[in-house]
């Protein structure tokens, strides 16, 4: 029997795109809100003994976490077989330790409700910072769509005579990944903090490199400072203009209209945005084919 693929408030490009590298069909949802605001959900299509996807991407996750857990104990009820979770960005990662009392680390139990709603899940380049994977807080099989080589890929085919750059010595591991498979050469800043928003940067040996491209790499953008206190460095060392390049572009408050005047930016279509142009279905495909099998 034929996948099917249930978005839910999601992007539909890439719920087609999936559907197309999937072979799956789209499943139909009715979604309304009663007059008191609560949710009407109707799953309209036969799930019973199908395989079926959910599409749900948890950026901004709080108004979209109850319908997805109605949806998921309704296909349950229905008769479903394996019922997955697709969300290129997984939300509630940051929150891994408590350093206050009182504090909700708040990961884990938002990791225990979708482990027992699901039964696999898909991501994007999650935030792992004291989890090293996710099998440490979820209970679900789940897979890890790295996005190195299809940033890779991107650059290869978009810049010419690059040089990245990770905006810190955390990142130097993922960026040296990224240029060794696009075969260009990367440096990492050196960054000095001066305050909670004031941060100074310097390329090493930057006169080394005035005949390349900068392209700044990170996983996230989200105030954009550093990668803005960068580009305005390398502009003044006399390097060309710079791009910078995110997996989830958060983009908080105008920070995309302060980067995109004074560099090329370029994002993963994990969070749709005008910036969107790194592909990421065919990777998230095959992982899901893997975890249908298993």
């Amino acid at each position: 029997m034929k996948t099917i693929l249930i978005n839910l408030e999601s992007d539909p490009v890439l719920e087609a795109q999936l559907c197309d590298e999937l072979d799956a069909r789209r499943g139909e949802l009715e979604l309304r809100r009663f007059p008191d605001q609560e949710t009407y959900l109707r799953v309209i299509t036969e799930c019973k003994d199908h395989n079926v996807v959910i599409l749900c991407n948890l950026y901004q996750p709080d108004n979209k976490i109850l319908r997805l857990l109605l949806l998921a104990t309704t296909l349950r009820e229905m008769g479903a077989q394996k019922i997955g979770l697709i969300t290129p960005y997984l939300a509630y990662m940051r929150q891994d330790k408590q350093f206050h009392d009182g504090e909700s680390v708040s990961s884990r139990p938002f990791a225990k409700l979708i482990s027992e709603h699901l039964d696999f899940l898909v991501t994007v380049d999650p935030h792992l910072h004291r989890y090293k994977t996710l099998d440490e807080i979820y209970n679900i099989p789940s897979k890890v769509v790295h996005a190195a080589p299809l940033i890779a890929d991107w650059i290869k085919d978009h810049i010419q005579n690059p040089l990245l750059i990770g905006p810190d010595s955390e990142s130097e591991q993922w960026v040296s990944e990224v240029a060794k498979l696009a075969d260009a050469p990367f440096q990492v800043l050196n960054k000095t903090r001066l305050g909670d928003y004031d941060v100074e940067v310097t390329l090493p040996e930057v006169e080394r490199w005035l005949n390349h491209t900068p392209v700044l790499v990170d996983d996230i953008i989200s105030s954009g400072r550093t990668m803005m206190e960068t580009v305005i460095h390398l502009k003044e060392a006399g390097m060309p203009k710079a791009t910078c390049i995110a997996v989830h572009g958060i983009f908080a408050g105008d920070a995309y209209q302060q980067l995109e005047s004074i560099a090329n930016v370029a994002t993963s279509r994990c969070i749709v945005h005008p910036s969107s142009v790194i592909e990421i279905a065919p990777a998230i495909a095959v992982a899901t084919q893997k975890l249908l099998k298993e």
